[in-house]
């Protein structure tokens, strides 16, 4: 019955300074299907991105970044309330990942001690030798929240093999995260074809709460939509605003998976204000040093790691992307409301995480008393950032780029 339920429930499954009219995408085959989502949350409470010069809202919350360790994890972990967040759920994939407790407890305890402010919820690397009896365990730390899924992961053959771990995860309610790309597929295609995955546990484990990490297509996006309430997503800044096209020409903005065609980025785009509560904030914020992101002498991207760092401005650079659409037209001044930019930022992915009303000591993100505050003050992103001993330069997102200016305060 359980089964027959869930199969029930889920279906089968370029830079923005020229405007784009909606007349003229629809005239583009591969773009005259996207729906438009007029009629989302129109109330006086919209806010138009395009005019507006400053906006108070609650801590966003980043369900996905990677902090690394060591001198790295010292340079940027002090950066994550400059981008407006109090809680990031941590992603485990260390040399060598974290696939025990124990590892987790003190990359936490390292983790608060650099950012004392934030919240940090932990996650475990699922690899095949991880028993239910793990899972048990894991539940009862209390800082982790769920294991990560990396289908190219060491011995993973068969994503049966991990039904036992799945089990236990719904009986225990830990999240599984998953990184939906397919081995062995095209890289435009490898999510997409990931999507029957998806399905396929989601059948199996109804009860599983699931998030499609790092959404990139179409594809993804719908087979969140088919699937029960408790399948979700992440969507982060830099698909928000790239295409495939802009990751082959700049190493700091190639990440995987990979951004895909200008239909996807408009298809994510809208969906951030849908107000499904179905998708949410995950900065995938992941930075690595200069000489690991080679560029040839014309600054094309070369053979170079992936991954794209945003940290320090993850909260403006999503209100940077709605403005975007909206002046393109892929979107609506009367779509971005208050509702559905708090709702993406912060509420909806709390509500999923269960995530306690007090973020952090006296911080209560929740309260009214504590917001962030984002102005047009002409901030520009920087060209680097560089550790106190000048040994790591990482280069951002967008950089030299203007975005929000931002401030927490307290009423």
């Amino acid at each position: 019955m359980r089964l027959t339920t869930a199969l029930a429930q889920c279906g089968q499954a370029q830079p923005h300074r020229t405007p784009i009219s909606l007349l003229a995408l629809r005239q583009v085959p591969e773009l005259a299907a996207i729906p438009r989502q007029d009629g989302v949350f129109q109330t006086s409470n919209m806010m138009d991105l395009t005019t507006i010069s400053q906006l108070e809202l609650p801590p966003s919350v980043d369900l996905h970044c990677h902090l690394r360790d060591g001198a790295m994890c010292e340079l940027v972990a002090p950066m994550i309330r400059s981008g407006g967040a109090d809680v990031v759920y941590v992603m485990p994939n260390l040399q060598p990942p974290i696939t025990q407790i124990s590892q987790a407890h003190r990359y936490h305890e390292t983790l608060t001690g650099l950012a004392p402010e934030v919240r940090f919820l932990m996650s475990l690397f699922l690899h095949p030798s991880m028993t239910p009896e793990t899972i048990a365990e894991a539940a009862r730390s209390e800082i982790i929240y769920g294991l990560k899924l990396y289908p190219a992961g060491d011995g993973i053959k068969d994503i049966e093999q991990l039904y036992p771990v799945f089990d236990a995860m719904q009986n225990f309610d830990l999240i599984l995260n998953v990184h939906g790309e397919q081995p062995g597929a095209t890289t435009l295609r490898a999510e997409a074809e990931y999507t029957p995955v998806i399905r396929k546990i989601h059948a199996a484990f109804p009860s599983l709460r699931i998030v499609l990490e790092h959404i990139s297509t179409r594809e993804g996006l719908e087979i969140v939509r088919q699937c029960g309430p408790m399948v979700k997503g992440t969507i982060t800044p830099h698909h928000l605003m790239t295409t495939f096209e802009d990751a082959e020409k700049d190493a700091f903005s190639f990440c995987k998976p990979i951004p895909k065609t200008l239909a996807d980025r408009i298809a994510l785009v809208q969906a951030v204000v849908d107000g499904s509560s179905k998708f949410f904030f995950g900065s995938d914020s992941a930075p690595h040093p200069i000489e690991n992101k080679k560029t040839n002498k014309e600054g094309e991207r070369g053979d170079c790691a992936a991954g794209v760092f945003s940290m320090g401005w993850t909260t403006g650079l999503v209100l940077d992307a709605l403005e975007i659409g909206t002046h393109n037209g892929w979107i609506t001044k009367e779509q971005t409301t208050r509702e559905v930019i708090e709702g993406f930022l912060s509420r909806y992915g709390r509500d999923f995480y269960r995530i306690p009303t007090s973020s952090f000591g006296s911080v209560d993100s929740e309260s009214p008393n504590t917001r962030i505050r984002l102005e047009r003050q002409g901030q520009t992103i920087p060209r680097s950032i560089t550790s106190s001993d000048g040994k790591i330069e990482v280069v951002p997102f967008r950089r030299g780029e203007k975005t929000w200016s931002l401030r927490w305060i307290d009423r």
